[in-house]
């Protein structure tokens, strides 16, 4: 029995699955994506595991490609907090952590929302604090488009530090003058039971790292290989070092798509019933859009051009270049490329039996590769259910994972302390 450390799971809910196209798979909810029944069935089966949370993405603008409206999912996101609400409504013990932008909101909004949800759970809320990068979103707020990336960043920081202050005056006033925001006022509202909602960030690049040392409780990442996801996991904690933070101060969760079952076999064949629903186009556009080169006069069985790419696009994100480095280490062709993404995006997939994804975890936990997981299941809710009935109990006996729920907070179940007002 493995004895030591436990991991920590959030659910990142999606329209339709994770898997580009198993909302064409004949277990899946796709027509159910925008009813409370999906959200309430997943939620269940999230408690029922004992996860810590369930994470809500946003998306702020339709994606564009060619000049057609295009997406990875069937629809975007519906509004975060709502959905948040609606959850924390049916259960008693999970957290919910809902994704709002720094780039077009105002902090005193975001406080608000936030201690209420907060409130309104009994200290449940998170806060999954992102930048927004894209010129459609833009154009849907009347803004000019978007700021250089230092700049987000900075603007974020100071978003933060705005909505902290407001959470810690309570009905208490502040007076805040800054470089990118004056506030001066009162939530009017006690101070959220929690003290500040759990601040989750996802950065990957420099100034991301760099952000999300500085302010996250909980980081959502997304390596492939475990020596990445240990070299992530230990900048990080040296990161947040020099800021006067303890690396036990924040929970590092990839994410993570699992493939299971009973049998190897039976594992492989769900595997390849996916790769199957993958239309090529497709396989060919997301590869195209992920590398910001395009692809698509190439044949689906030729090797992905890594060279070209690199020199059309030599600023590509941290995950992109670790994607196209396993291309050429693994002589991906485009549509094995394609098929790689249409799984997880560029989150780590997994395919075997919860025994050998038990064995796998452990290595990632004990090597320090990670606290826990972002759970991606490919599609709702059928394959989070058979996560939580047939993986969960072999991670429970193997002492990787708790059998309950020991508080009733997000905080307390992430192992954190309730702030201090500053």
């Amino acid at each position: 029995m493995y004895i030591g450390k436990q991991l920590h799971f959030g659910l990142f809910i999606y329209p339709g699955g994770h898997h580009i196209a198993a909302w064409r798979h004949k277990d899946a909810w796709s027509e159910h994506v925008t009813e409370l029944d999906y959200f309430r069935r997943c939620a269940l089966a999230c408690e029922r595991g004992k996860f810590d949370s369930l994470f809500v993405g946003d998306a702020l603008a339709a994606r564009e490609s060619r000049g057609r409206v295009v997406g990875e999912v069937a629809i975007n996101n519906l509004d975060p907090v709502s959905v948040c609400a609606a959850v924390v409504s049916v259960t008693e013990h999970l957290g919910v952590v809902a994704t709002l932008s720094t780039s077009f909101h105002e902090p005193f909004l975001i406080a608000s929302k936030f201690a209420t949800l907060d409130h309104l759970s009994g200290g449940r809320a998170g806060w999954n604090v992102v930048t927004t990068s894209q010129d459609a979103a833009a154009a849907n707020f009347g803004r000019d488009p978007h700021m250089e990336k230092t700049l987000r960043y900075a603007r974020a920081q100071e978003f933060v530090d705005v909505t902290r202050a407001l959470w810690d005056a309570g009905e208490g006033s502040i007076a805040h003058h800054g470089r990118f925001f004056d506030v001066e006022g009162s939530l009017g509202l006690p101070r959220p039971p929690q003290g500040w909602p759990v601040l989750v960030q996802a950065g990957g690049s420099p100034s991301g790292r760099a952000f999300a040392a500085s302010i996250g409780e909980a980081i959502f990442t997304a390596q492939t290989t475990l020596p990445e996801a240990i070299e992530f996991r230990s900048s990080i904690h040296a990161l947040m070092a020099a800021r006067g933070r303890a690396p036990d101060t924040v929970k590092i969760q990839p994410g993570f798509s699992p493939i299971l079952g009973s049998t190897m076999a039976e594992a492989r064949r769900k595997e390849l019933e996916l790769d199957e629903l993958v239309h090529p186009r497709v396989g060919t556009w997301m590869i195209s859009e992920y590398l910001r080169y395009p692809l698509y006069d190439l044949s689906p069985d030729s090797a992905v051009p890594a060279a070209d790419v690199r020199a059309a696009n030599p600023d590509l994100s941290p995950a992109a270049g670790a994607f196209l480095d396993r291309c050429v280490r693994e002589k991906l062709s485009i549509a094995n490329g394609g098929r790689i993404l249409a799984r997880s995006r560029t989150h780590q997939s997994f395919v075997g039996t919860p025994e050998t994804m038990a064995d796998h975890m452990a290595l990632w936990l004990s090597e320090g590769g990670c606290d826990g997981f972002n759970l991606l299941p490919a599609w709702f809710p059928g394959e989070l259910e058979l996560f939580v009935d047939q993986a969960v109990p072999v991670l429970q006996r193997r002492g990787l994972y708790r059998r309950d729920y020991e508080g009733h907070t997000l905080r307390s179940h992430l192992g954190l302390a309730v702030p201090a007002p500053r």
